[in-house]
Parts: structure tokens; C-alpha cells; sequence
């Protein structure tokens, strides 16, 4: 496994990020600006998986129509939120259109709340989890985030079921399911932003273009 698909789920923007709120305007809480700011964290995710050289393909799962509209018009493929609501339905969903293209594809899922990924962190993750899956400890792997409960990276190798447990305590899940805990240190992949002092340390390690922009008056 030398590449990997990756799927990234990205919720509405008027729904999304709801403890951000306040971020951007210095707490104003106005819905443009906070919608700007996820946004600006989405596409920054985007842009660092892209760039890195184990990634293959990018696939954004979103039924938002300005998500969808900024994808692509940089040429990020993008699929509608399937049948079924919820995280893991998009996820299983994305899952299922990179293979309908690729059944022997390795694929993986990305949460979209990345601003400070740097792609050479990803591509450390993939090659660790191709040497997992090469050595056969496992079939699937995960990064939990930098609080050591959630997840911000799940890969499954070929022929093998994403099987995604996103939610609350969701990197224990991971482990019980059978999927390898990837133990690198990737700062910029384990930091997640949830809420203001999220963002705060995501922006002390260095976030994205579109983030910085969004943040610096």
C-alpha cells in the first residue's frame, strides 16, 4: 500500500463547529463570520491532505452548496451526504464511491477540523499504517487526537471494511474494533478544534492560509 483515498466528512456550515461560535469576531458570535471561520478550517484540512504524496485521491463528502461550490472550483471531488444521517453513514457512504472507482483501493477517513495539518504528518501516519498492515498486526489504524479519546485519522488497508466509529470516546472504540493505535507524535494531525482554546494551540503550532486569514484582523 503505497497511496491511500481519503474521505473527508464536512457538516453543514451553519451547523458546524457550534463551540467555535465567537472565534472569529472576538466573540460577537455573528453566523457569517463563523461560518467563515469553518470553512476556512475545512478547505485548509482539505489542502494539506492534497498535498501530501501518499495521498491519491481526496473525496469531501458535503450537502453544503458553498463547501461544494469553493471544492470545486479547486478540483476536489465531492459527493452529497448519503441516504442514511450521520458522521459514520457519510463516512461508510465515502467509503463506498472511492472503491465503486477502485475496489483494490486503500481508503481512510479525515475529520475536516485540521487547520494546522502539515502533509508530511499524514504521509508519516499512512506509511506507518502500511507497515502495520504489510507485517499483518492489524488491518485497520487510527490517530487519536492530541486529548487521547477522539479520532482524527482511521485507515483501513484493501479488501478490508473502513468500519468507522466516529463520536465521543471514539479512538477507544477504534482499539476495541480491532484497529492498531498509530503511536507518532504529528502534532498538527492529533490537534482537532473543537473549541476556542482548541484554535488557540492549533494556531501556536501554525494553521493554514485560509484559517490565518480568517483569524488575523
Amino acid at each position: 500500500m503505497r497511496t491511500i483515498d481519503l474521505v473527508v466528512p464536512i457538516k453543514p456550515l451553519r451547523a458546524a463547529k457550534s463551540r467555535l461560535r465567537g472565534a472569529a469576531d472576538n466573540g460577537v458570535g455573528e453566523a457569517a463570520a463563523h461560518e467563515r471561520l469553518a470553512l476556512a478550517i475545512a478547505l485548509d484540512t482539505v489542502a494539506a491532505a492534497r498535498a501530501a504524496d501518499r495521498v491519491r485521491t481526496v473525496l469531501v463528502v458535503t450537502s453544503d452548496a458553498t463547501v461544494t461550490a469553493e471544492l470545486a472550483a479547486e478540483g476536489v471531488a465531492v459527493a452529497p451526504d448519503g441516504p442514511a444521517a450521520g458522521l459514520n453513514p457519510a463516512l461508510r457512504h465515502g467509503a463506498d464511491v472511492l472503491r465503486a472507482h477502485d475496489p483494490c483501493a486503500a481508503v481512510g477517513a479525515l475529520q475536516a477540523d485540521l487547520p494546522a495539518l502539515r502533509p508530511a504528518e499524514l504521509d508519516e501516519a499512512i506509511a506507518m499504517a502500511a507497515a502495520v498492515f504489510a507485517a499483518g498486526r492489524a488491518r485497520r489504524a487510527f490517530c487519536a487526537d492530541a486529548r487521547g479519546e477522539g479520532t482524527t485519522l482511521l485507515l483501513s488497508a484493501p479488501a478490508t471494511a473502513l468500519n468507522p466509529r466516529f463520536g465521543p470516546g471514539s479512538a477507544g472504540r477504534h482499539r476495541r474494533s480491532g484497529a492498531y493505535p498509530l503511536p507518532g507524535e504529528w502534532p498538527g494531525l492529533r490537534r482537532d478544534v473543537d473549541t476556542g482554546d482548541d484554535l488557540l494551540c492549533a494556531a501556536g503550532l501554525g494553521v493554514g492560509r485560509r484559517t490565518r486569514g480568517v483569524l488575523t484582523p
